[in-house]
């Protein structure tokens, strides 16, 4: 016997593997006749997996995350190689002075040292062998010796020291000149040469000038013992008339003798 089938899809959102059919039976079957028309729903069977569908579009960079928490500090690593030598530093400024340093303990004491022997022209001090002359009078004279002095003198090497300081004067007259000069033991002195000053006046009538002088040098090739120091005026030797010739004043003068060792050749 034939049966007309209606397939009917009983719900459209159930899966397509689940198939609901309908069959109608119009006309009741003949063993049963008072069977009335009825619908029966079967569920089919599951269809084949789809075709993977093809990979989406990406999606845009999510926000930065945070900075992670310091990590634990590792172990010290073994020294570097020695690097190159750098260049020498400027000079450095100058450092405060340090303080005075503690007194040291006292030393041992020495030991005894050989006896000196006397002492010559080279061990010689300034002050060891001296004289100053001095006087207060006023001496007239134009020429000859004004004043003396006598000096021990102890070495033959050694060379003397002479000075007058004072007061000198000529007096009313022109075109004039008179000197003043050393003598030892009666003779000028020829090394290194004379001792002397010598004062001129070109217009002088009337004139009467008081003024301190100073007269120095040194002597050398005097033989040692007793040196007569005298003190001198005369002419000038020049061609210029001798004057009216003062010495000394109100002040004392004075004639200063000292031994020193001699100069250096």
């Amino acid at each position: 016997m034939k049966f007309p089938l209606t397939i009917i899809f009983c719900s459209m959102t159930l899966p397509l593997s689940m198939l609901c059919s309908a069959v109608a039976v119009e006309n009741s079957i003949s063993s049963n006749p008072n069977t009335s028309k009825g619908t029966l729903c079967y569920h089919g069977q599951p269809g084949r997996n789809g075709i993977p569908g093809i990979n989406g579009i990406p999606g845009s960079p999510g926000a930065p995350g945070r900075d992670g928490r310091d990590g634990i500090k590792g172990e010290q690593g073994s020294p570097g190689n020695t690097g190159p030598q750098g260049p020498s530093g400027g000079k450095g400024m100058k450092g405060e002075r340090g303080r005075q340093g503690p007194v040291g303990p006292k030393g041992d004491r020495g030991e005894k040292g050989d006896s000196a022997s006397q002492g010559g022209p080279a061990n010689l001090a300034s002050h060891l062998n001296w004289k100053e002359c001095t006087f207060t009078n006023v001496d007239h004279r134009d020429t000859g010796e004004i004043y003396s002095c006598e000096f021990m003198k102890k070495y033959t090497e050694t060379s003397l020291h002479v000075y007058f300081a004072g007061n000198l004067r000529i007096y009313n007259c022109d075109n004039c000149c008179s000197r003043w000069y050393f003598k030892f033991n009666g003779a000028e002195c020829s090394s290194p040469g004379k001792i002397d000053g010598a004062f001129y006046m070109a217009v002088g009538a009337g004139k009467n000038l008081h003024r301190h002088r100073h007269i120095e040098g040194h002597c050398n090739n005097i033989h040692k013992g007793k040196v007569r120091v005298g003190f001198w005026v005369g002419s000038c030797n020049n061609g210029h008339k001798l004057t009216d010739a003062d010495t000394g004043w109100t002040t004392m003068s004075r004639i200063f003798i000292e031994e020193v060792a001699s100069a250096q050749q």
